[in-house]
């Protein structure tokens, strides 16, 4: 654990380190601008505002069968798991995650029965709510998922807030990696957090730094949108087009197509989570000393050691995703406040859950699978901005105060709930207060 001096090396690292995965524009690195922050529904600058609100609109829509909804499914529309307080916001909504380890203690994937058994689904994690059938077309087909006795391991994971992500994707790949290596180094080996390499499907063969998911099975907003299109609402599109069932799908595949502006809806849903604001802070009680005091104990304990407050975009210009998406001004050479480091940790609350790699990525990314074995009991740090608007934390929902979830943090984290243990009833209020602050 560090204090605030060490900590100060971590977030240099992490303004100023270049990527070295990545290209980047030949200027020399200029004071940063501040990331706009709000719950308004504005746009950062990425488009104007017009372009925002439709984008906003596609976020929101309602997807029905006629539009490649399921044949399983958990929610219709993108907005039905991110919006709170605005579109793109947390949620209450949880999902569903399952499998087994086999004789010699290696997860594997569940093996699910649909269709009275006539079908299984495999390759994936995720247990979805919803179908489409039985229906008026196909009353005799009953797709529901249920989970097999089977399937000892099982979880669930909440819905992450979106607002703000485009600031991180512009977070270069090296400046992840120093930041891993500093935490361990300055901890003397008790906070190791871990970096993933995971495809960028929009650009075949490129890997990048994974930063969004809960197990950071993400790099890029587009291969991020074109998952929960497929595993969320069952909508197949040009990265991810092959269905997770064909029964009782009557739409051709890929279902979303480009519209007349040439954009499919899932360039839409990466767009306008680029262009969103970062969830920002409770002005008047961050201004208050309580909250001011609370800050220097979630520091003074080494709570700041995983939840970096600072971090800064790569220069405008610089190209990220494999060439295939160009840091624009209104996200480059920015500050913003996530505390969060976006590394994979182990606080003693991991799913045992490894990252499906057909679930997210494809059948042809299949023999990636073992390098992911590390991520069982990994789970990135979930940033705190917008935490206030959250009531169920931790991964799975189930701490329902700020208290209860500081307690429950184990493994790398033992050192800093201890501490938190030992602060004095006031102090504790005080690092609370901070938090209801973000």
């Amino acid at each position: 654990m560090k204090g605030m001096k060490g900590m100060a090396g971590i977030l240099a690292l992490g303004i100023l380190a270049w990527a070295a995965m990545e290209s980047a524009p030949g200027s020399s690195p200029t004071t940063p601008g501040e990331a706009p922050a709000g719950f308004d529904d504005q746009t950062n600058g990425v488009v104007d505002q017009a372009t925002h609100q439709a984008d906003l609109d596609t976020f929101d829509e309602v997807e029905d069968i006629s539009d490649g909804l399921g044949p399983i499914y958990n929610a219709q529309s993108c907005r039905e798991c991110h919006q709170n307080p605005v579109s793109g916001g947390l949620s209450q909504i949880t999902e569903l995650r399952v499998g087994h380890r086999d004789a010699a203690g290696k997860f594997v994937n569940p093996s699910v029965p649909i269709a009275d058994g006539t079908v299984v689904i495999t390759g994936r994690t995720l247990i979805n709510d919803r179908a489409i059938c039985p229906n008026a077309s196909f009353p005799n087909i009953e797709l529901q998922e249920r989970v097999p006795e089977t399937e000892k391991i099982r979880t669930l994971r909440t819905s992450l807030n979106v607002l703000g992500d485009g600031f991180i994707e512009a977070v270069q790949d090296e400046t992840l990696k120093n930041l891993a290596a500093e935490q361990c180094r300055k901890s003397h080996g008790k906070i190791c957090g871990k970096t993933i390499a995971v495809p960028v499907l929009e650009a075949p063969g490129t890997y990048r730094i994974g930063r969004f998911g809960w197990k950071d099975q993400h790099a890029s907003l587009l291969s991020f949108a074109a998952d929960a299109y497929l595993n969320e609402m069952g909508i197949t599109s040009r990265l991810m087009p092959t269905e997770v069932t064909t029964l009782c799908d009557t739409v051709p595949d890929p279902e979303d197509n480009p519209g007349p502006d040439g954009l499919a809806d899932i360039d839409h849903f990466a767009r306008f989570m680029r262009a969103t604001k970062a969830p920002p802070r409770d002005a008047k009680l961050a201004d208050t000393a309580n909250a001011k005091k609370g800050l220097f104990l979630f520091n003074k304990i080494g709570c700041a050691a995983c939840h970096v407050q600072t971090f800064t975009t790569a220069p405008a210009g610089t190209s990220i995703n494999g060439g295939t998406f160009t840091v624009p001004d209104a996200i480059g050479g920015k500050q913003f406040h996530p505390f969060s480091d976006f590394l994979l940790h182990d606080v003693g609350t991991g799913d045992g859950i490894v990252i499906p790699v057909e679930e997210h990525f494809g059948r042809t990314h299949r023999e990636m699978q073992p390098k992911f074995n590390i991520t069982a009991n990994r789970l990135r740090t979930p940033p705190l901005w917008g935490v206030r608007t959250r009531s169920r934390l931790m991964h799975d929902g189930k701490s329902l105060t700020f208290e209860d979830a500081i307690l429950r943090h184990r493994g790398e984290a033992e050192g800093a709930s201890k501490k938190f243990r030992h602060l004095t009833e006031a102090e504790k209020k005080q690092l609370i207060t901070f938090l209801r602050s973000l």
